[in-house]
C-alpha cells in the first residue's frame, strides 16, 4: 500500500509526487511515458530560459527520485476503483492500494469517468480549487480539468495544489511547503 498514487508522469503528476513524497507521504507514480512534453520545448516556464520537453521530464524524474518516489515507468493503470479505505489501482502487473489518487493523464479522462467523477458541461472533470473531484480523496489535474489551457506550468500548479490539499488533510491544518535557504 502507498499513501498517494499518482497516475501520469507529465508536469502535473511529477509536481504532485514531489510535494507529497517530499513531505512524508509515501507516493507511487505510474507513468507510461506518453506525456505531451516529449513534443514540447519550453520557453514560457517561469525560471527556465529554454529547455527541451523531454529533458524537462527527465530532470523532473530525477528530482522526485531523489526524494524516494516509487516510479513505475511504462506501467499503465487500467482501472481505479474505490475501496473502503481508499482506492485500488489495477495494472497489467497487479494491483496497488492507496489512500489518495491523483489523476494526471492529460486529456484522457477515462479513469475519472470509470471512477464516477462528476464532469462539467464542457466535458472536463469537475474539480474544486484544490483539484479534488466529486469522489472524496480523488484528484484530477492539468488537461483533464481544462478544456484548452494545456500549459506545462499550469499543469504543474494543479499537481502542486492537489498534493498540498492532501497534505492539509493529513496534517489537520493548512499546509505550506515553503523552504528557506537554510533548508536547502
Amino acid at each position: 500500500m502507498t499513501r498517494v498514487a499518482v497516475v501520469g508522469g507529465g508536469p502535473a503528476g511529477l509536481s504532485a509526487a514531489l510535494f507529497t513524497e517530499k513531505n512524508g507521504l509515501s507516493t507511487t507514480l505510474f507513468d507510461t511515458d506518453e506525456t505531451w512534453m516529449h513534443k514540447a520545448h519550453l520557453f514560457n516556464y517561469l525560471g527556465i530560459e529554454s529547455v527541451d520537453g523531454t529533458a524537462f521530464v527527465e530532470e523532473s524524474r530525477e528530482q522526485i527520485d531523489s526524494f524516494g518516489v516509487d516510479q513505475r515507468t511504462e506501467t499503465e493503470v487500467t482501472a481505479v476503483t474505490e475501496t473502503g479505505d481508499g482506492f485500488e489501482l489495477a495494472t497489467d502487473s497487479g494491483t496497488l492500494d492507496s489512500e489518495y489518487v491523483i489523476l494526471a493523464t492529460g486529456a484522457d479522462r477515462s479513469l475519472a469517468e470509470s471512477l464516477g467523477c462528476a464532469f462539467t458541461d464542457s466535458g472536463t472533470v469537475d474539480v474544486d480549487v484544490t483539484m479534488e473531484t466529486s469522489v472524496a480523496n480523488a484528484y484530477a489535474t492539468g488537461a483533464m480539468v481544462r478544456k484548452e489551457e494545456w500549459q506545462a506550468i499550469i499543469s504543474a500548479g494543479d499537481g502542486a495544489a492537489a498534493g498540498l490539499n492532501i497534505l492539509t488533510k493529513e496534517k489537520g491544518e493548512h499546509f505550506h511547503d515553503f523552504d528557506t535557504p537554510a533548508d536547502a
